[in-house]
Order: structure tokens, then C-alpha cells, then sequence
């Protein structure tokens, strides 16, 4: 009886946190959504009675269809154990295609391609949030116009320099911030919805029939400024590990969607009234009272949007990194009780050169919107496609149910993706540019891993003959462990080789290891280690690790013990092979991808540092490998 009582006590909690950490890039949409819709952009939409209605529809409708139907009462029940993401899914959709390997590689291209538009959309967030925030300083008073600039690049500055010290601290307070921030929106909106109350016809989605019917081209153009009003909806997926199901559903339905709706509507108000508010109508819904505290409130709500961005882009990087997709990189956990809490130095700057290189080029929010949306309709299309392999292969739907749902969804996606495309030239090749970089460089670093995994293996003497050969004409044995960390059991590893060659000597005990990286997010202390004991005191150790474990092997071989391995970790010594990359003429890659291979290689990070070995234990054997 107690853990109902439990769950309970920790709904409101849970959910007041799921407020802060995952809608805070849908909650600063209103700062500039319907200014985008109706500005003097390159496709403006003609400010019209009817345009206006046909608009507000969209804005409900894309929320109710994308948030509400798509994500949050199909795509979050797409877990892999828990959790959410689009390295997640990814991984979930590839559980049926081992045995495919063209299946298999169709479904990682897909994943790395909705990785990527997360990244470009991770680096244009901040950029736009933040400076459409701290525009309201325009209206306040227009002689500070010159700062906003410089006060944008602060507070992201700022922002970077505190993802090390971690956001337990700081996350204490996002919950209270956003459920301001939230009641604020619904309060201007309310305000200003009073004074025109027949605005809440645009419910009705046959205003939205009705613009596309009378406006086909209008109404096409406006899904491009449309779409900023779901972006972030992913962030409900991605987060889905952090606090569950039934708080983001809670906090979506109960307090999220209905502000936006009122301030959404509450803009359309007031635009209609005085056209003049068209120029940024978030800002002129408040009194002038209210407009430096408003300022002050959009740029911490944009802040914290910003933060929730750049957490995922760590999240996804960590998940990458241990899948395979990227080389191995620092990581840093900034909380002792929450695993999920970390920081990835190499990200968090390379994140924070994109975004300040962004706000120098395009100077405003309504610059940066044509650059926005491309990266949010990528991810929402592949997203769709790969729960649509989940629906088929994971939860056995049959094939016209599955279709008909993901086209349903598609017809959605690829209408606001078709409509951002026209936005390329104004910026919508930006995110492009970013994802072509960063697709090129992860698809570079598993491909060139595969094949330099293959050349060892394939170099290498196999294992059984050699412990036969090793009993029949035994070298000097030594006391301790020696543990040799490879990427192949079946084979000598290379370090062993080098070892026996110059030192004349084996340990009395070998221990030959390898670590598998496993496609769902965490695995259990049972299924952790398995250990193979071989004749001649050889064992054969497999570790185990999720894709979202933080792995530590002196920890974890002591699971060892009770499998019939006892490991004491003074007489232990850790021998990697450190190979160093030289390429050759064999075309198994374009010459200029494996410069980047060897390029990545280098600037790995040690494995002594990603599996937390002993460095005064740890004996590195290099060795030039051909590639």
C-alpha cells in the first residue's frame, strides 16, 4: 500500500519538474510565432480578418495533432526500457533488423540523420529563444536597440560557462520559473481575449479548411512560421526517462496546452484591434507596468528552454558515443544521485561556438526563424518513420494499421517540411549545413570503426590454438592478473602478443575482456558481467552496458567473484593496445573520409579515462595499424 501512497506524494513534484526541464521550448514559441506569421518576411501573410482565424486554427490544430496525438499519445509509448530519444527509437527499431543487414543500415541512417537535425536545432534554439527574448528591450525603450546584441551573447555566455557546474541547483528553480511563465501567458492571453471574445471561433478547425480552400499558396507558405509553434514538441518524447509518462501527459494537458492556446489567441486579439501590435505582439499584450518584469521573465523562460536543448544534446551525444556513432569524448557527472545529470566539455563549447556564430550572422529572431524549421520538420518526418518500424516490427501492428497511422502523421510532417523548404534561401540551409557536417562525420566514425574492427579481427591469431600452444610449451608465468581489453574474444589481442614477445612472460592469471554497448538504455547487475573460464587460468570476460550506463570496470569486475573470478585489484594489470591509424590505398573508404577517421581516432579520449581504469595500473602496447 505504501508506493500508491508513494507516486502520489510524487506526482505534483514530478510534475511541476517536468514543467521546468521539458516545455520550455514550446513555451517560448509565443515570443515569436505569430510575429513570424504576419512580419515583413520573405512570405508574409496578408493581415486579414480571415487569415487571422485561419491561422490561430492551424496553430491549435498542429499543437492538438503533432503534441497531443503524435507524441504524446503514440510516441511516448515507444519506450526502449523507460526510456526516450531519437537514439532510443533508433535503437528500439533496430531490435527485428539484426539478421537484415540493408534494414539494419537503412534504420541507422535514418537515426543518425534525426540525430543530426537535433543537433542543428540544439544550436538554433538558444539563439532564437534568447534573442527574442531580450528584443522586448526594443519596446521598453528603443535607445537600448545597440544592446541587445551584446546582452544576447551575456546571458548564452553565461548559460555555457554554468552547464559544468551541473543543473541541480539551477533546476530547483526551473519548475516555479515555467509555471510563472505559463500563468503569465494564460493571463495576457485572457486579457486581451476579453476584449474580442469571437476570436475563440478559430477553434473551430474549419477555419483552417477554410484558409486552405480560399488561400491554397497563403496557407502553404504559412505552415513554414507555423511550425514554431510545435518546436520542441520532441523534448516531451526525449525526456520521457526523466519523469515519466503520466507527468508530462499531466502537465501538457492540464496547464501547458490551454496557455499557449490563450496566448496564442490573446496575440490574434490584439493584432485585430490594432494591426500596429503586429511589429511583436507577445510583448504589447502586457501593460506598460508589466513590460521590463515580462522582459526579465521571457529571457529566464528562453534560458531555461535553451538549457533543456543543450542537456538533450548531451543526453543524445552521451547515447551516441556509447552506441558507436561517435568517438569517445569526456564526460563529466555533475550530480552524485541523478546518473542522467552530465557534461560533455567538447559539446557544450562546440554547441556554444554555433549558437554565438548564429546571433552574429543573423542578428535577430526573425532572421533566425527561416533557420529554424527545417531542423524540427527533419526530425519530426524520421521520427515518424521509425516509430512507424516499432508499431510494425516491435508491437506487431499489422501493415494497414501502421499505415494508416504514420500516414496520417506523414501527411502532417512532410506538409510543414515542404513549407520550410521554400525558406532555404532566406537560412533554412543552415541547419542543412550543420546536419550534412555533423551526419558526414558520425557515419565516417561507424563506418571506419566497422572496418577497422574487421582488419584486426581478421589479423589476428585465433584464441583456442593459442592457449592449446601456450599448454603445451608454457612460458614463464608470473604472479597477479593481467587483463588485455579487446574488441575481439575470439581472437589474441594484440597487447598479449607484444607482451609475450618482449617480456618473455604471461601472468599466472589472463583475463582477455571486451565491453558490448547494448541497444536499450540500462542493464541489470545479473546480466552485467559474463565470464567463460578457458584451461591454462584463462577466463573470457564480457562487461555489459546499456546505452545510457556510465561505465566503470574496477567496479563492475568484481561482479566477477561470484562467477568464479576473483579479481583483486592490487595485483591487476590493465594492457591496451594503443594502435596508431596509417592509411593505405585500400578504397574500402574515400581517401579524404579516412583522414577524418584518423583525425577522429586521435582525438578520442583514453579508454583508461571512459572505463575508469587505475593509471597507475594501466600498460598501453602501441602498435601501427594500416588502414
Amino acid at each position: 500500500m505504501s508506493s500508491p501512497t508513494g507516486s502520489k506524494t510524487k506526482l505534483p513534484a514530478l510534475t511541476l519538474a517536468a514543467l521546468g526541464v521539458v516545455f520550455g521550448d514550446i513555451g517560448t514559441s509565443p515570443l515569436y510565432t505569430i510575429k513570424e506569421v504576419f512580419s515583413a518576411g520573405t512570405h508574409p501573410v496578408p493581415l486579414t480578418e480571415a487569415n487571422m482565424y485561419g491561422i490561430l486554427s492551424l496553430i491549435v490544430w498542429a499543437l492538438i495533432m503533432v503534441v497531443s496525438v503524435k507524441y504524446v499519445a503514440f510516441i511516448m509509448r515507444a519506450d526502449n526500457r523507460g526510456e526516450g530519444g531519437i537514439m532510443a527509437l533508433l535503437a528500439l527499431a533496430s531490435h527485428n533488423a539484426a539478421d537484415n543487414i540493408k534494414k539494419q543500415r537503412n534504420i541507422m541512417m535514418l537515426g543518425i540523420l534525426g540525430a543530426c537535425m537535433f543537433y542543428a536545432d540544439g544550436m538554433i534554439t538558444p539563439a532564437i529563444s534568447v534573442l527574442s527574448a531580450v528584443e522586448g528591450l526594443e519596446l521598453a525603450a528603443p535607445m537600448l536597440h545597440p544592446l541587445i546584441i551584446p546582452v544576447t551573447l551575456i546571458v548564452l555566455v553565461v548559460l555555457f560557462w554554468a552547464q559544468s557546474k551541473g543543473t541541480a541547483l539551477v533546476g530547483a528553480f526551473f519548475g516555479p520559473i515555467m509555471l510563472l511563465w505559463f500563468g503569465t501567458l494564460g493571463f495576457l492571453g485572457v486579457q486581451s481575449i476579453l476584449q474580442n471574445p469571437s476570436i475563440l471561433h478559430a477553434l473551430n478547425p474549419i477555419y483552417a479548411l477554410h484558409f486552405f480552400t480560399v488561400s491554397p499558396w497563403i496557407a502553404f507558405v504559412a505552415l513554414g512560421a507555423v511550425v514554431l509553434a510545435v518546436t520542441g514538441a520532441e523534448a516531451l518524447y526525449a525526456d520521457m526517462g526523466h519523469f515519466g509518462r503520466f507527468p508530462i501527459r499531466l502537465a501538457w494537458f492540464g496547464f501547458v496546452l490551454p496557455a499557449l492556446i490563450l496566448n496564442y489567441f490573446g496575440q490574434g486579439a490584439l493584432i485585430l484591434q490594432n494591426p500596429e501590435a503586429v511589429k511583436n505582439p507577445f510583448y504589447l499584450l502586457a501593460p506598460e507596468w508589466m513590460l521590463f518584469p515580462l522582459i526579465i521573465l521571457a529571457t529566464l523562460a528562453a534560458v531555461i528552454a535553451s538549457q533543456a536543448v543543450i542537456t538533450g544534446a548531451f543526453s543524445v551525444s552521451r547515447q551516441a558515443l556509447q552506441l558507436g556513432f561517435l568517438p569517445r569524448m569526456h564526460v563529466e557527472h555533475t550530480s552524485e544521485s541523478q546518473e542522467g545529470q552530465i557534461y560533455m566539455p567538447r559539446v557544450n563549447w562546440g554547441l556554444m561556438l554555433g549558437v554565438m556564430v548564429l546571433v552574429l550572422s543573423f542578428k535577430s529572431s526573425g532572421n533566425l526563424a527561416a533557420a529554424y524549421g527545417i531542423a524540427v520538420t527533419g526530425d519530426m518526418v524520421i521520427t515518424t518513420l521509425l516509430a512507424g518500424i516499432v508499431f510494425h516490427n516491435i508491437w506487431g501492428w499489422s501493415k494497414l494499421r501502421t499505415g494508416a497511422l504514420v500516414a496520417m502523421f506523414l501527411v502532417v510532417d512532410v506538409s510543414f517540411f515542404s513549407a520550410n523548404v521554400l525558406k532555404i534561401p532566406d537560412g533554412g540551409w543552415v541547419p542543412l549545413v550543420i546536419g550534412i557536417v555533423i551526419f558526414t562525420l558520425m557515419l565516417t566514425w561507424k563506418t571506419g570503426r566497422t572496418l577497422l574492427y574487421q582488419h584486426l579481427k581478421n589479423d589476428a591469431m585465433a584464441l583456442d590454438p593459442f592457449i592449446e600452444a601456450i599448454g603445451a610449451h608454457p612460458p614463464t608465468r608470473v604472479y597477479g592478473t593481467a587483463l588485455f581489453m579487446t574488441p575481439n574474444l575470439e581472437g589474441v589481442p594484440h597487447a598479449m602478443l607484444h607482451n609475450l614477445k618482449h617480456n618473455k612472460v604471461l601472468h599466472e592469471k589472463v583475463v582477455i575482456l571486451t565491453v558490448k554497448f547494448l541497444d536499450y538504455p540500462h542493464t541489470s547487475i545479473e546480466e552485467r558481467v559474463e565470464v567463460v573460464a578457458m584451461p591454462h587460468e584463462f577466463y573470457k570476460v564480457t562487461v555489459n552496458y546499456g546505452f545510457k550506463d556510465e561505465p566503470d570496470l574496477p567496479r563492475d569486475l568484481l561482479l566477477c567473484a561470484p562467477k568464479g573470478l576473483v579479481l583483486d585489484a592490487m595485483d591487476t594489470s590493465f594492457f591496451v593496445g594503443k594502435e596508431i591509424l596509417i592509411s593505405n590505398e585500400k578504397k574500402e573508404m574515400a581517401f579524404w573520409r579516412k583522414k577524418i577517421f584518423i583525425g577522429l581516432f586521435r582525438s578520442a579520449e583514453t579508454i583508461t579515462n571512459q572505463f575508469k581504469l587505475p593509471p597507475n595500473r594501466v600498460v598501453e602496447l602501441g602498435s601501427q595499424v594500416s588502414f
